[in-house]
């Protein structure tokens, strides 16, 4: 997933962010209000995490602001005010969840997870990919091979979702940088190879045909029934 924090708590947000994305999701951060409302617009997230009180304008005021542009990215509320006042106040300004201030980061994940699973994906994109025996449910975020499920990653999931999107085409690590690793440069590491590598084990092994396919000069592709 695609992560804005809205924070101006800079060594709580470093925290965060470093464990949002060592949980496999791509983060950025906005100090205050008015950046977070400008980078929020753009509608490239997937979910906004957003602190009520910060500097320039204040978290309710940035979520009112969005729903009146139409923007419709779900917001989890974080904050320090926590009475049941604040939370009702914070989710009838448009805020999706509230949580309250300390948290553990295992429920802010669980909790940010179930968010996006209530965005449907739109009516143009299937909600379940089949490549043979290979099957992905978009909605249920789970990937079975003949009927046994494969656990997944964060990364490896969306890895997986472009990949079988993208089922009997070449797909080119430019793509995958960019789709996946929401990266536009090449950052010169193997982490394409390294994912790639990890996903293959767990989807062809033990198979008696593989579904991942390495091509050569060009990239990677996923297709059944060829050796």
């Amino acid at each position: 997933m695609r992560i804005l924090l809205i924070e101006d708590d800079i060594e709580a947000a470093a925290y965060l962010v470093k464990a949002l994305r060592e949980s496999g999701h791509m983060a950025d951060h906005a100090t205050n209000g008015l950046d977070g409302y400008a980078m929020a617009r753009e509608g490239k997230y997937d979910i906004l995490i957003v602190d009520r009180m910060l500097p320039k304008l204040d978290g309710l005021s940035l979520i009112g602001g969005l729903r009146e542009q139409k923007v419709e990215t779900p917001v989890m509320i974080l904050s320090a005010l926590g009475q049941v006042d604040d939370r009702v106040k914070g989710l009838r300004a448009g805020g999706d969840d509230y949580l309250t201030k300390p948290y553990a980061f295992s429920e802010l994940l669980a909790r940010i997870e179930v968010l996006a699973r209530r965005q449907r994906p739109t009516d143009t994109e299937p909600t379940l990919y089949r490549v043979g025996t290979l099957e992905l449910d978009r909605l249920a975020h789970k990937l079975t091979r003949a009927g046994q499920e494969i656990p997944l990653q964060p990364r490896e999931f969306r890895l997986i979702e472009y990949l079988m999107k993208h089922a009997g085409q070449v797909v080119t690590r430019t793509m995958l940088l960019e789709n996946v690793w929401d990266y536009h440069f090449d950052p010169q590491t193997n982490v394409i190879d390294v994912h790639v590598s990890r996903l293959r084990a767990k989807i062809d092994r033990g198979q008696d045909t593989p579904c991942l396919h390495t091509i050569r000069g060009a990239g990677y592709m996923i297709r059944d029934g060829v050796r």
